[in-house]
Order: C-alpha cells, then structure tokens, then sequence
C-alpha cells in the first residue's frame, strides 16, 4: 500500500528549482533525498508534509487523494494525528522542560510517551531539564522522540542527524528505521550525509532542477 505518492511536482520562487519530481512511499519503506544547500530538499519536503503547496503536481497522502485540496483545518488534523515533522531547526518550548515538550505532542496526538523509545534515544535522564539547559544533540534526539512518540503513519525529516557524531546519527538511525518495520510507517528525509541516505530504502539525487533514483 502506498502511504505517499508525489506526481509530477514542480515549484519556483525566483527561480525555477525544480520539475517533474515525483516519488513514492510503501510501508516500512524510507526514502533520502540528497543535494546541495539550496537544492529544493526542504522545499520538497514542505509540499510532501502538508506545508506548502507546489506549484503544479498531485500529492495524495495516506488515505487522503490531492491533499491540497483538502480544507485548512483537515490538513491540520492530517499533521496532528497521522504525519510526523523532524524540522532541522528543533522548535521545542524552550521555557519548558524536556518531559513537557514531549507531554504536550504526545496530549495532542492523543497517544502515550514511549519510555522503553526514550532510553533507547538515550534522553531519559535529561527529562526534568529544561531545554535550554540541553546540548545541541541531546535537543535534535529529544525532537525526534517528540515525533516517535506521536506514532506517525509518514514521518518527514530535514537533516534528522544534522547535530549528531556520526556514531550517534547511527544509532539514531536504526532506531527511526525500526520504528517504521515495527509500525508500517514510511520516511522521506532530507540529508548531506550520504551514510545517512545509504541506510534508506530508495537514494534521490536533487540537481540540475531534476529529481533522479540512485538507490
């Protein structure tokens, strides 16, 4: 079954970034994207995750056909219960604690915290502290597990391990890619890191405003 299908996108702002991009998503299955700074990765990831329309092209997600054409408050609904964002850029509360952070996505996804996931993302002992008080790598884990925790049916991901040794991004790694063959799941990402992008299912390369399958 596909949890994602995206058909003949193109969008530009100043210039044109990109066309005929399309991809598609099984369960279990994890899709990297690679390319340059300034690519389109983020961008295609917006339109993939409910954010920003493209400019043409079809994006059916889920059970959900032509996602933008749905209303303001379902795709809201779509992002609160079924879709997963890893943003490169974490937006925790940072005048909040790291438990409450994740109380707060797990009360809005209406799902319970998954302790057992926590100690394996190695952030257990951190959660009385507040965010501020976190290093760089623990707040990208403790973002990941904010989304983990919410049982995403398709989960989107900026450079997920963008703060992280590359032991570390390993680990975090598996622990994403199992969660996705243990709950049927799908994974699009966006990375530099091409030992990151091995680790998928299906490689893209971004480039030349074009989309190509290297994996």
């Amino acid at each position: 079954m596909h949890l994602l299908q995206a058909i003949d996108l193109s969008h530009a702002f100043d210039y044109p970034l990109y066309k005929g991009v399309s991809l598609e998503c099984k369960r279990g299955e994890s899709i990297a994207i690679l390319g340059v700074s300034g690519s389109g990765k983020s961008t295609i990831l917006n339109h993939l995750s409910t954010l920003l329309p493209p400019q043409n092209g079809v994006i059916n997600l889920l059970e959900w056909q032509d996602i933008y054409s749905l209303s303001s408050s379902e795709l809201l609904a779509l992002r609160r219960l079924k879709v997963g964002i890893i943003f490169q850029s974490h937006y925790l509360f940072r005048g909040f604690r790291a438990i409450e952070n994740l109380q707060i996505a797990s009360f809005l996804a209406k799902q319970e915290l998954d302790f057992d996931l926590l100690r394996k993302l190695g952030i257990d002992h951190v959660l009385r502290q507040q965010v501020g008080e976190l290093s760089g790598g623990q707040q990208q884990r403790l973002s990941i597990a904010r989304i983990l925790c919410k049982k995403p049916q398709m989960i989107f991901a900026d450079e997920p391990t963008g703060n992280l040794d590359k032991q570390t991004a390993h680990q975090v790694m598996k622990i994403i890619l199992d969660f996705l063959e243990q709950n049927g799941s799908g994974l699009v990402l966006a990375t530099h890191d091409e030992q990151v992008a091995s680790s998928c299912t299906k490689v893209f390369m971004l480039e030349n405003q074009t989309l190509r399958q290297i994996k």
